[in-house]
């Protein structure tokens, strides 16, 4: 639950830039958080050296590839039934391929490969390096399948090909895995431990976005603040480093440092962040540079302590506050979200104003909330009852969602008659003659196009608000263009 799920971008098919040479055609499409969008582009990349050019007609596509979800129960339904779709139009092609990336992968392989025979290659998070030798595999008639768990797989040295939708704003992974083992959470089982990348190849990779005219990055995983680079390994081996690795080591305050110098006319953003890692010296690098986004995801899942503990939250609701407490001190303008599950087992209603009562004290700028969906192979559904009614989950989610919507529009009233910085990233969803783009709280902020473009960064006065959008009108370039 600890990765932003963007509903927007679900199944979104990638499409890239065709090269002369490649005569293959290859559909991939994503579901889940961003680590997955990334992920598929560093596919894509792959498969381009071997011969394929991406394409939005699931009909021509000689290879399909779906890259999963296993964080919630919908997103695994609404794969099902895609690879329903698949399997209808394979009938009439019998030629093309289908195969399954990501989390289910590695989750239900068995299933998808053997009992239900739906897809012809099955390929983990950590094997798409794989995925040439696989292929051949089932150009001989053979299921192909690849889930194992790498313990030094960062993708480093794979420059991904991106998605050409904005050519504004990039993803850039930095850590795969995580170590959290939070009792309603797939992603250890499915992801792995803890590894970082190279702080130097990140470093290129930014250098590289920027000298193709990227104007943001968000530096990616399932938990950024975990980011430890000491010459490569798990992050639960560090302490047997030697002592010049743990001397050189680069946590991730000093891998944004590095970032934001590298480029300190590009934004830069990051998600996601624990509680239980975030750390004092990342909120005081952030309010060191001004060119890091003042803006920070931070995940609770809940109020109560009690529920905390039987999530396995390594910190407690007063830690919570007092993390809160810093980053208002340090960076009194920052703004920051939430993750919210509510109807976790055993939560009772006392737990659940523990919650409201904790929305309350942060008034978060928006948030990302749903109702417990126990997970095959986590501790949640292993070791506890699902025992919350569906009304009752319902209700304390609408009340959840109710009391965000308030916090929201408080939030973006308090930018009324303030003039912030925008970076244009598209046109707005409602108007043509509108441009819409972001600020460096990560409120989404529209305005009359005049003569700006994408890309741009510039000064808008707000003149008006909803709970999530600011509305204005530009008043000049900013001094970052």
């Amino acid at each position: 639950m600890e990765k932003i799920i963007d509903e927007k971008k679900q199944g979104e098919a990638l499409v890239l830039k065709p090269q002369k040479t490649n005569t293959k055609k290859l559909f991939i499409e994503s579901y889940g958080c961003q680590m997955n969008f990334s992920d598929s582009e560093i596919v894509a990349s792959i498969l381009s050296k071997e011969g394929y050019n991406t394409t939005q007609s699931l009909e021509d596509a000689d290879l399909v590839l779906v890259n999963t979800c296993s964080i919630r129960d919908k997103a695994e339904q609404t794969v099902r039934k895609r690879l329903e779709k698949y399997n209808a139009v394979k009938k009439v092609n019998p030629a093309m391929k289908v195969g399954v990336l990501g989390c289910m992968a590695e989750r239900l392989k068995s299933k998808f490969l053997e009992e239900e025979k739906i897809v012809d290659l099955v390929v983990g998070p950590d094997a798409y390096k794989d995925l040439p030798n696989l292929l051949s595999e089932v150009e001989e008639g053979r299921d192909a399948i690849n889930v194992i768990l790498s313990k030094e797989e960062t993708y480093g040295d794979i420059a991904p090909v991106r998605l050409q939708s904005n050519g504004v704003t990039a993803f850039v992974s930095i850590t795969r895995g995580c170590d959290n083992m939070c009792t309603f959470c797939v992603v250890p089982f499915t992801r792995g431990r803890e590894r970082s990348r190279d702080p130097q190849s990140i470093v290129e990779e930014v250098n590289d976005l920027a000298a193709k005219g990227f104007k943001e990055v968000t530096l990616l995983g399932q938990n950024v603040d975990s980011f430890l680079w000491y010459g490569g390994g798990l992050k639960k081996d560090f302490d047997k480093a030697s002592d010049m690795a743990k001397a050189t080591a680069v946590n991730f305050s000093g891998l944004l440092a590095m970032v934001a110098e590298a480029q300190p006319k590009m934004r830069i953003r990051f998600s996601t962040s624990n509680p239980q890692d975030m750390t004092l010296d990342v909120i005081r690098t952030m309010a060191k540079y001004p060119n890091i986004c003042k803006y920070i995801h931070l995940p609770v899942q809940s109020g109560s302590d009690r529920i905390l503990k039987e999530m396995n939250r390594l910190h407690t609701r007063q830690e919570y506050f007092d993390l809160i407490h810093s980053i208002r001190e340090i960076i009194p303008d920052c703004a920051i979200s939430q993750d919210m599950i509510t109807g976790f087992p055993t939560e009772t209603d006392a737990d659940h104003q523990d919650t409201l009562s904790l929305m309350e004290y942060v008034k978060y700028d928006f948030g990302f909330m749903f109702a417990y969906s126990e997970r095959p192979g986590t501790l949640a559904a292993r070791k506890l009852e699902d025992d919350v009614p569906l009304a009752v989950k319902k209700e304390r989610l609408a009340e959840i969602i109710a009391l965000q919507q308030k916090h929201s529009l408080h939030n973006t009233q308090k930018q009324l008659g303030k003039t912030v910085e925008v970076l244009i990233e598209k046109e707005s969803k409602k108007s043509d003659k509108e441009w819409a783009g972001r600020t460096t709280q990560n409120t989404v902020a529209v305005f009359p196009k005049e003569h700006y473009k994408v890309g741009d960064f510039v000064n808008v006065e707000i003149l008006d608000c909803t709970s999530t959008t600011l509305l204005g009108r530009a008043v000049g370039y900013s001094d970052n263009n």
